[in-house]
């Protein structure tokens, strides 16, 4: 009996105890009502959305910058051989470039 005498004894307390820590885990913060945490669950999934919306807009624009730069360092590539080509057409009219046709000492005499 005197083990029952024991817990007659602990309940009231432990059971003061276990309200006790409830009543300061919710002044605490650390327990919150359900409708609260579904609540910042719904504004965290909201702002995890719309970051990745904002990502994937970030993600294309790069892709389109990136691919206008492609087409403009092609287009730059292309226009340097065009120059080449020119330089090289304007300089064998004025004969400067060696063993063209137009070059006097390289050319076959007139018959």
């Amino acid at each position: 009996m005197n083990d029952l005498s024991a817990v007659n004894v602990l309940l009231p307390g432990g059971a003061g105890a276990i309200v006790t820590l409830i009543v300061l885990l919710i002044l605490r913060g650390s327990l919150v009502a359900r409708a609260v945490l579904e609540d910042v669950r719904k504004d965290r999934d909201a702002r995890v959305a719309e970051l990745a919306k904002e990502r994937d807009m970030w993600r294309e624009a790069h892709r389109e910058s990136e691919a206008a730069r492609i087409e403009a360092q092609n287009q730059v590539g292309e226009l340097l051989e065009l120059s080449r080509v020119a330089d090289h057409v304007l300089r064998a009219i004025r004969g400067e470039v060696p063993g063209d046709a137009m070059d006097q000492s390289v050319a076959a005499p007139p018959s």
